[in-house]
């Protein structure tokens, strides 16, 4: 039987887009992704995805990303990421020590690290593509873009991508109109009773930053977890503002006095911060668990709260 023209050309057309070659090539696109560990080609579209580290969890869930586990041994998750402590996610660990066993067998397409499991790095490599989209603090706002738009480029969202950076963008724009005259600020963390101070450049230091408060203090480095201080130093820089992460509170440590605790001592309370009750206690499982997009969203709209309140104190 021979078939009109249009209809075996119709045919033809069909048999290309079903034939086992056209396939290969969708399913074998891949796009290169420089990360914190090198380049990877990552897989576009990746179905089977694990994913280590909670800001980039933070920022694949802000994107509607689905994925297929996470660590959940002894993970902290913030509010706004507790749905991933749940049984819909198979458990890949640790922050720091990947199952990966575990991982082995869930053959997942795609494994985003993270700046925690990076001596793991190797071995999550020889189970599947891994990146590490690690956060640059010295360049936090350009890197916290990148990483977004990396993760929307390998997801097939990038209008998502460009969304969700839009209102963060607009959220940075109406806080620094207050900020820059708001006087200083000191960015703290209490951990085991003890405190520590961030500088512009480190790890907490989007407050001055991004933010635009002034520094009531600065150092020639700080660390992941700070530069330890005494309240007689609080007290003598007197930043106007306080801002205050307690570790205990994010990790889970019950034990111990609490940062209000802490904070609550003869020195500091001669601080413009405390006569003014501009001492203000972050959403820390948040900021320090996990501290991507969502987290640091967070941290904007308290911070705009707190601002806005401050303008209609006598």
């Amino acid at each position: 039987m021979r078939f009109p023209q249009a209809i075996t050309s119709s045919l033809f057309a069909l048999s290309l887009v079903c034939s086992p070659a056209v396939f290969a090539a969708t399913e074998g696109a891949t796009v290169n992704i420089v990360h914190a560990q090198g380049t990877t080609a990552v897989p576009k579209n990746p179905q089977r995805v694990v994913v280590l580290s909670p800001a980039a969890l933070d920022i694949t869930d802000a994107l509607g990303v689905k994925v297929i586990g996470v660590p959940q041994t002894s993970a902290n998750y913030p509010a706004h990421l507790a749905k991933y402590a749940g049984k819909d996610y198979f458990n890949a660990g640790t922050l720091f020590e990947p199952n990966f066993e575990a991982l082995s067998n869930a053959k997942p397409d795609l494994i985003i690290a993270g700046a925690r499991a990076r001596d793991a790095y190797g071995k999550l490599s020889e189970i599947a593509p891994t990146i590490s989209p690690d956060l640059d603090p010295h360049k936090f706002l350009a890197s916290m873009t990148e990483r977004t738009e990396q993760l929307g480029e390998i997801f097939g969202k990038q209008e998502k991508a460009k969304e969700v950076l839009a209102a963060f963008n607009a959220q940075i724009a109406d806080v620094r109109k207050e900020s820059a005259n708001a006087g200083s600020a000191m960015m703290l963390m209490v951990n085991g009773g003890k405190l520590s101070a961030y500088s512009p450049g480190s790890r907490f230091g989007f407050i001055y930053d991004v933010l635009g408060f002034k520094p009531a203090t600065t150092f020639a480095e700080t660390g992941n977890h700070g530069n330890s201080v005494s309240p007689e130093f609080v007290m003598e820089a007197n930043p106007d503002w306080l801002f205050v992460l307690d570790r205990d509170s994010a990790i889970g440590r019950k034990e111990g006095s609490s940062a209000q605790q802490v904070l609550d001592n003869p020195l500091v309370r001669k601080t413009n911060a405390w006569k003014k009750q501009q001492v203000v206690y972050l959403d820390s499982g948040s900021l320090y668990i996990a501290g991507g997009l969502q987290s640091y969203s967070l941290l904007m709209t308290q911070v705009k709260q707190v601002l806005d309140k401050s303008k209609t104190q006598p």
